[in-house]
C-alpha cells in the first residue's frame, strides 16, 4: 500500500511529541512519579471545581466555599492519600489487579477525607460532592495512565525501545515466544528463520520466515538487536552448529531452554536465558546405564568426602537420586557442609549425615565408617588449584596424598564394600605438584588393592569440569560484563571439557564397574583451545573481539603466559597400550604402572611428617620425581 509522505508539520508534531517523551521515558523513577504527583495535583481542584458545577448547575459557582483555598485542599488530601496507598508506584506501564484495589483503597479514603473535612471545618460540601469527586478520581487516574501509556509506547517505545529478535525455530515453542514478545514491552519479533525448506518464504503468526543462509545476509545488515534459539528438543551437536553458523552475525544469542525444563508445555518470556556455554562442546551425553548407577548406591550406606566441593557436591546429588540407605556428607569447610546439606533436604527424605572434618584425621574417619557402617564412599576431597598447591607443595601433597592414604586405610580398616578415588587427567605427566600428588594417591591406591581383596579400589581420572571452582568461564562471564580484557594463559593451550553432572554420572557407573586397582578413564572428547572459548564466549554477548585485526572490536584477548606448573594440554592416559573398553562407551579402563605398598607405605610415613621447610620440600619433590612418570620440579616452587 501506498503511504503519502509526511508533510513538514506532522514531521514537527511528531518529533515534538518525541522530544517531550524521551526524557520522561529515560528519567529516574522517582523523577516520573514526582511528574505524575504535580499532574494529578493540578486536576484535581478542577475535578472538584466540576462536581460543584454539574452539582449545582452552575459554571461560575465557587468550589469548596467558606475555607481559603478549598479546592487546593481537596488536591492535597487527593494526592498524599494516593501517595500513601501506593498508587504511584505502579508509574503507567502496569495495569493490573494490585493497581485496581490500591486506587478503590485511595477512591474511598478520599472521599471519606472530604466527608470529615465538611463535619471538621465551616467548608460548604454538600453530600453527594465527595462521591462525585471519588468517581471523577478514579476515572481520571485510570483514564491519564492508559493514554500516557498509549503515547509512550506508539510514539517511542514500540519502535525504539524495544529489542528487535530474529528467533531461530519456527516450530510451536517459536510462535509461542514470539506471541509472547509482541505483547511485551521490551521485545519485538522481526522474523523467523527455519531449516526447514518447505516454510521459506512463508508466513507464520504474522512473521516471514527465512532459511539460514538467506537469514545471514538479512542479520548482517537488518536492525536485528538478538538472536533467540527457539528448538528445545535440539541436541547439543546441533545447537553448536547453529551457534557456529550464527558467530559471524556479531549478535547476542539466548535461547529457550530443554524440553525436560518445560514441563508445562506452557514457554514463557521468562524461560528466555543465555545459551548455556555448555553447548559448545557439541557433544550430547548417553544416557547412563540404570543398574551401574544403582549398583554401589541404592539401599546402602554411603560416604562422600569433599562433599562440599565442586565434583563432591555434584555427586551427593547424584547418589541422592539413587536412593542411598543413609548419605555421609564429609567436608572440613563449615559453610560448604551447611550449603550442600541444606540443598540436599530439600532434594531427598532421605538420612543426611553432616561431619565436619578433615580427611587428615585417620581416627575420625575410622569412627565415622564404623559408627554408620558405611559401605560405599566416594573420595573427592582434594587441593585442586594448581598455581596455590605449586606455592604449598607440603600442604598439597599432605591434604591430596596422606589424605587420600588415611581416607583408604580407614575404609579397608573398617570392612567398606567400595572405595572410588576422584582423580584428575593431570596425574598424567604431570608438570605441577597438584597433579604428581594426585598421582601419588592414585600410587596408593593401586598398591591397596595389590596387597588386599576386602575393598573394590577404583580410581576415576577425568578433566576440567565446566561451572567448577577454578574454571575458566564463570572468570571469562565477569571479565566479558567488566568490558574486557579476558585474560588467556597461552594461545594454544588446551583443555578437556565435561559437564559436572555427566562426569559424577561417569564416576559413579565407573565406580561400579570396578575389579580392584582399576584406573578409568572418561571419555572427554574433543579438547578445547581456550582461547576459541572465550571468542566464542564473546560472540554470544553479542560482541566482537578487539585484536589487530578489528581495532573497533568491544573486548579484548590479553594473553598473561602460563602459571606456575601449568601445562598446554592435558593428557588422560600414561600408557596408551594398556587400555581397553568397558560396557559404557564413555567410559575405558587402563592398567598402568605401580609400586608394593611397602614400599609406598615408607614413602607417605615420611611424608606425613614433613613441614614446609626448604630441605623437606626439597626432599619431597625429589620422591615426586622418582615416583611419578614425567614429573620434572619447576623453578617456581614456592615454600609458603
Amino acid at each position: 500500500m501506498f503511504h503519502p509522505p509526511r508533510t513538514t508539520h506532522a514531521w514537527i508534531e511528531s518529533y515534538s511529541v518525541k522530544s517531550i517523551i524521551l526524557p520522561l521515558s529515560t528519567a529516574p523513577r522517582i523523577l516520573k512519579q514526582s511528574f505524575l504527583v504535580l499532574m494529578d495535583f493540578l486536576i484535581f481542584p478542577i475535578l472538584i471545581w466540576l462536581c460543584y458545577a454539574i452539582r449545582l448547575v452552575n459554571l461560575g459557582v465557587e468550589a469548596v466555599p467558606n475555607i481559603p483555598f478549598g479546592p487546593l485542599w481537596v488536591a492535597a488530601i487527593a494526592s498524599l492519600i494516593l501517595v500513601a496507598c501506593g498508587v504511584y508506584k505502579f508509574i503507567v506501564r502496569t495495569f493490573n489487579e494490585a493497581l485496581i484495589a490500591k486506587l478503590a483503597l485511595a477512591t474511598s479514603l478520599t472521599v471519606f477525607a472530604l466527608y470529615l473535612l465538611a463535619y471538621l471545618t465551616p467548608a460548604f460540601i454538600p453530600m453527594s460532592i465527595p462521591l462525585m469527586f471519588g468517581f471523577m478520581m478514579f476515572a481520571w487516574i485510570w483514564f491519564s495512565r492508559g493514554v500516557i501509556r498509549f503515547v509512550v509506547r506508539s510514539q517511542f517505545l514500540s519502535d525504539i525501545l524495544r529489542k528487535r529478535v530474529a528467533i531461530y525455530g519456527a516450530g510451536f515453542a517459536g510462535q509461542q515466544i514470539a506471541a509472547l514478545l509482541n505483547k511485551s514491552d521490551e521485545h519485538l519479533p522481526v522474523f523467523f528463520i527455519d531449516d526447514n525448506s518447505s516454510l521459506s518464504g512463508q508466513m507464520v503468526g504474522r512473521l516471514k520466515v527465512h532459511n539460514a543462509k538467506h537469514a545471514l545476509k538479512i542479520l548482517k545488515k537488518d536492525t536485528v538487536d538478538e538472536i533467540l534459539i527457539a528448538l528445545p528438543s535440539v541436541g547439543r551437536e546441533r545447537k553448536s552448529e547453529i551457534i557456529k553458523f550464527l558467530e559471524p552475525t556479531h549478535l547476542k544469542i539466548t535461547e529457550l531452554p530443554s524440553l525436560t525444563r518445560l514441563v508445562d508445555g506452557e514457554v514463557r518470556i521468562s524461560d528466555i536465558q543465555e545459551v548455556d556455554i555448555i553447548d559448545l562442546l557439541g557433544r550430547d551425553p548417553v544416557p547412563p546405564v540404570s543398574n551401574l548407577l544403582a549398583k554401589n548406591i541404592q539401599n546402602k550406606v554411603v560416604m562422600v568426602t569433599g562433599a562440599g566441593g565442586s565434583i563432591g557436591s555434584e555427586l551427593c546429588r547424584q547418589i541422592i537420586k539413587n536412593q542411598p540407605k543413609m548419605l555421609i556428607i564429609y567436608e572440613m569447610t563449615e559453610f560448604a557442609l551447611y550449603q550442600i546439606e541444606k540443598e540436599l533436604c530439600l532434594l531427598s527424605n532421605a538420612e543426611i549425615v553432616p561431619i565436619l572434618g578433615t580427611v587428615l584425621d585417620q581416627m575420625k574417619l575410622e569412627r565415622v565408617i564404623q559408627q554408620y557402617q558405611v559401605q560405599t564412599i566416594y573420595h573427592a576431597a582434594a587441593y585442586k588449584h594448581v598455581p596455590l598447591v605449586e606455592c604449598n607443595p607440603i600442604a598439597g601433597l599432605k591434604n591430596n596424598a596422606v589424605g587420600t592414604a588415611f581416607s583408604l586405610n580407614a575404609a579397608v580398616k573398617q570392612g567398606v564394600e567400595t572405595f572410588v578415588l576422584i582423580s584428575t587427567d593431570k596425574a598424567v605427566r604431570p608438570t605441577n605438584v597438584m597433579g604428581a600428588s594426585k598421582r601419588l594417591a592414585e600410587l596408593y591406591c593401586q598398591a591397596m588393592a595389590e596387597a588386599q581383596n576386602q575393598t573394590q579400589i577404583s580410581i576415576v581420572r577425568f578433566g576440567n569440569v565446566l561451572g567448577s571452582s577454578g574454571s575458566v568461564v564463570p572468570l571469562f562471564r565477569q571479565q566479558i560484563s567488566k568490558g574486557g580484557p579476558i585474560t588467556v594463559t597461552h594461545p594454544e593451550v588446551t583443555r578437556y571439557f565435561m559437564t559436572i553432572p555427566e562426569a559424577s554420572q561417569l564416576v559413579i557407573q565407573a565406580g561400579a564397574m570396578g575389579k580392584g586397582g582399576d584406573v578409568f578413564l572418561l571419555d572427554m572428547g574433543q579438547p578445547v583451545r581456550i582461547q576459541d572459548l572465550a571468542r566464542q564466549m564473546i560472540s554470544l554477548s553479542g560482541l566482537k573481539v578487539k585484536d589487530e585485526k578489528d581495532q573497533d572490536g568491544d573486548i579484548e584477548i590479553q594473553y598473561t603466559g602460563l602459571r606456575p606448573g601449568e601445562k598446554l594440554y592435558e593428557e588422560l592416559l600414561i600408557d596408551q597400550e594398556n587400555t581397553e573398553t568397558t560396557e559404557h562407551s564413555r567410559i575405558l579402563r587402563s592398567y598402568e604402572k605401580h609400586y608394593a605398598l611397602d614400599e609406598i607405605l615408607k614413602l607417605f610415613e615420611r611424608i606425613e611428617s614433613l613441614t614446609a621447610v626448604e630441605d623437606d620440600v626439597d626432599w619431597a619433590l625429589t620422591q615426586l620425581e622418582y615416583y611419578v612418570d614425567g614429573y620434572h620440579r619447576g623453578n617456581q616452587i614456592q615454600v609458603n
